[in-house]
């Protein structure tokens, strides 16, 4: 085995292309032409650093489940239209800037859908942050108070796909109110967002509170906005039954 080759992978850090290298210079079954083991080599170096980015990528989300699309239920009591949840998998609404507005009752599932549809951008390339609505309102509100707030909308702005759970447990005060507004601003027609809820669309506008900014929110966010009504009983209390 050409020891130096190795030293020279390993220094550039390719490693996808050093652990194929060494497997094949280890078997005693080797049949490839130039060729093919440059495209072999070239491939395996690929696939190592996609892996590697998707896994950064899922780290820095921080989604509240490790979901997948494929766990998704889709009993009919659930009346979910599975084509249409599975064309969401292809990502195109986040490279239009569309949103996905996720509502349905307590245990549902809309926390598990969000989070799958977002590991599903992270598996595509796509930046991704998942918050807890009341959660990033604190952390908003804290910034302003220790001055990096500027920093933390910039940082919202730049996801290719914001995801907010919860939203809509209480009402809005003011401050939340205009951060809400400049997050939306920010992204509108130009990244997507996710926003799962236990009420429905038509109640947010009391929950946002203030009618003009509520009206100017809510336009820029619902307008050619996907929905997403989850019906049934709850998923937790469906699991306690079966334990």
């Amino acid at each position: 085995m050409n020891t130096k080759t190795l030293e020279q992978m390993k220094q550039l850090r390719l490693h996808g292309m050093l652990r194929a290298f060494t497997t094949t210079m280890e078997s005693h079954d080797i049949d490839y032409t130039n060729d093919e083991l440059v495209a072999y080599l070239m491939q395996s170096e690929w696939d190592d650093r996609q892996n590697r980015k998707m896994e950064r990528l899922t780290k820095a989300a921080r989604f509240r489940y490790s979901a997948v699309m494929e766990a998704i239920d889709y009993g009919p009591s659930r009346q979910l239209d599975k084509n249409r949840i599975q064309r969401f998998a292809s990502c195109g609404f986040i490279d239009k800037g569309k949103n996905i507005l996720i509502t349905g009752s307590t245990g549902v599932g809309k926390s598990y859908m969000a989070s799958a549809l977002g590991h599903q951008a992270c598996c595509q390339g796509y930046k991704v942050m998942y918050f807890n609505a009341a959660k990033l309102f604190t952390v908003l509100k804290t910034s302003k108070a220790d001055g990096s707030y500027l920093k933390q909308i910039n940082r919202l702005e730049k996801q290719d796909l914001l995801i907010l759970d919860d939203f809509g447990l209480k009402p809005l005060d003011h401050i939340n109110r205009h951060s809400l507004m400049e997050i939306i601003e920010d992204r509108h027609g130009k990244r997507s967002t996710i926003i799962a809820s236990q009420l429905p669309v038509e109640a947010w506008h009391d929950i946002i509170g203030e009618k003009t900014l509520a009206d100017a929110i809510l336009d820029r966010l619902v307008h050619s906005a996907h929905r997403i009504d989850i019906k049934g009983e709850s998923m937790r209390k469906k699991m306690r039954n079966k334990q």
